[in-house]
């Protein structure tokens, strides 16, 4: 087999968790092939510092990024939401950019198992219909992100998150609740007192580990729910987390009974190690999530109370199971994509 170069293009080097998981997930598959791997990232020290033999290359030099292109075979822009416009337009046209530099080059591009939109201005619409148009293989990892790009007329693979194929450890569950928060524009301290007030009446026996998968935009955020736990109930038992590795944050996480979260892959891991989880519907892609697999959702403007604490408390985890059956990610396409002589 002819060992080929790979551009890994994504929100890679934040030290948030998913994205972070979702570069380990890609890395090692293309080492299985003894592929060689260039990451843009935005840290490559940090990046460099997770894995052997490959290389790292600044995300914002622009003059590296085009040598890095220049000299590979493929570009990988993915997982996750990497293609949407509501963090900001802005966000939506670099990685465009990456993928457009990829094409100009001539080079073959995929897009890895991304959730696709929202895309709400007309010229995000009309650049992502027309660049993924040109890509050798599209995939995606939600039926409202394939059936967008069916009707922008691009053909794409319907796959799931690659997370769900995590191993995750088979250990006992402990009496704990999990809770995971991160910032964003509706975030209030009006939410966190009622999320804390609804956390002490319903499990106020129960020890909280509270969880901070990117510390820049979650770590502040988990300090003030703590603090308005622990004006609520200063005997209730809480630890923060964060700067753990990946496989550090799976394996915390199965262990505990409940998991109140907002990120993405916070909520999947919670679903494949039969965790009871109650989302906070921040972003779309929380609820489709919810929407798949039925467990409740509470939202930031919002009130809520006992109706989703009892849902959480009551979650039917056979049929959460029955539903994560069909959640393998197929590896077949790509493989054949990357190893054609």
């Amino acid at each position: 087999m002819v060992k080929k170069r790979f551009v890994l293009s994504g929100y890679f080097g934040f030290k948030n968790f998913g994205d972070e998981a979702i570069l380990s997930v890609i890395v090692k598959k293309l080492k299985e092939y003894g592929h060689k791997v260039t990451v843009l990232s935005s840290d490559p020290p940090y990046t460099k510092g997770k894995f052997k033999y490959i290389r790292c290359v600044n995300m914002f030099k622009i003059p590296d990024v085009l040598g890095a292109i220049s000299r590979t075979d493929f570009v990988i822009s993915g997982g996750g939401s990497l293609l949407q416009d509501t963090t900001s337009l802005k966000s939506l046209l670099y990685y465009l950019f990456v993928i457009f530099l990829g094409l100009i080059s001539g080079k073959k591009v995929i897009i890895f198992a991304q959730g696709i939109g929202p895309i709400n201005t007309p010229v995000g619409k009309f650049l992502t219909a027309a660049l993924l148009k040109r890509c050798t293989y599209v995939s995606v990892r939600d039926f409202k992100s394939f059936e967008l790009l069916k009707k922008w007329g691009v053909n794409s693979e319907l796959l799931c998150d690659p997370i769900f194929s995590s191993t995750v450890p088979d250990c006992e569950k402990t009496n704990t609740l999990a809770v995971q928060l991160r910032d964003c524009k509706n975030m209030s301290e009006d939410f966190i007192d009622r999320l804390a007030q609804a956390v002490v009446k319903r499990f106020a026996n129960v020890d909280v580990d509270i969880y901070s998968f990117q510390d820049a935009i979650d770590l502040e955020v988990c300090q003030k729910f703590e603090k308005a736990l622990k004006l609520l109930n200063s005997d209730i038992k809480t630890k923060i987390y964060s700067s753990l590795t990946d496989e550090e944050t799976i394996n915390n996480l199965a262990r505990a009974k409940y998991m109140i979260a907002m990120r993405f892959h916070a909520l999947i891991v919670g679903l494949i190690s039969g965790v009871r989880v109650l989302g906070i519907n921040y972003d779309i892609k929380v609820e489709k999530l919810s929407n798949e697999f039925g467990f409740p959702l509470i939202g930031l403007n919002k009130d809520f109370g006992n109706p989703e604490m009892n849902l959480l408390e009551n979650q039917d985890l056979d049929e959460i199971k029955a539903k994560l059956t069909l959640k393998n990610f197929n590896w077949a396409s790509f493989e054949k994509v990357i190893n054609q002589e």
